[in-house]
């Protein structure tokens, strides 16, 4: 499964760099390294990438900047690895276009999941023979797994593409955040609720002609949300 997959760690502690790319290699990945963000931003505009490491805390641009940086041009996904915890810095990240979050120190088990969640969205095919969904000036095509809005493509990364079509798929049905989290994190995820505010957060800023009106993304207070009813 993970043959030719390369991933691209930015770190500047040699320690980091040394460990998870030692893991990534002893399970068949092909690894590329940057040890700050300057040399990070060449590596992923050089290099053809699977999934981007990244570090917060780096000389040059930092994570925040890199990641931002990186999202203008590319839907490769992103975990962020950093030693700051704080869910004000997690948020942030998410806003700006990450995939995962992980804390320092993690375990290898759990970075290995979440390396594998995070490729099984990249590459998950639409699913089944649904038709087109089509609401309001917004078209989802399943199965080429692309979306319109008024005839203009707008540029989805995988888990924002994967959380919307679950929603859609679902019209009118209220879905929780431990279910969302679950089936569009994986079965490792329940309590990250910020995934889900940041992630909704961005999609109704591409899609909803009002964020604070939405038409398409309804929230349920306390409980998640639902895809508007097509009935």
């Amino acid at each position: 499964m993970n043959k030719n997959q390369r991933i691209l760690v930015v770190d500047d502690e040699p320690e980091t760099v040394k460990y998870v790319s030692a893991n990534l290699r002893a399970r068949g990945f092909d690894v590329v390294t940057a040890h700050d963000g300057t040399e990070g931003l060449k590596q992923a505009e050089e290099q053809v990438v699977d999934l981007i490491l990244l570090d917060l805390n780096m000389p040059g641009p930092d994570g925040f900047e890199v990641c931002r940086r990186i999202r203008d041009s590319s839907e490769v996904p992103i975990i962020i690895l950093s030693a700051r915890g704080r869910e004000q810095d997690k948020v942030k990240a998410l806003d700006l276009g990450a995939d995962d979050y992980m804390t320092k120190p993690f375990g290898v088990d759990e970075l290995m999941a979440r390396v594998r969640a995070a490729l099984r969205r990249a590459r998950t095919e639409g699913g089944g023979a649904m038709p087109p969904l089509e609401v309001e000036g917004l078209r989802i095509d399943f199965s080429a797994r692309r979306v319109t809005l008024n005839g203009g493509e707008l540029k989805l990364t995988p888990t924002e593409y994967s959380l919307l079509a679950l929603l859609a798929r679902n019209a009118g049905k209220v879905l929780t955040h431990r279910a969302l989290l679950n089936a569009v994190w994986g079965p490792e995820y329940g309590q990250e609720s910020e995934y889900l505010w940041a992630y909704i957060r961005r999609l109704r800023k591409k899609l909803e002609p009002n964020e604070n009106q939405p038409q398409f993304i309804i929230t349920e207070p306390g409980v998640g949300y639902r895809f508007r009813s097509l009935a």
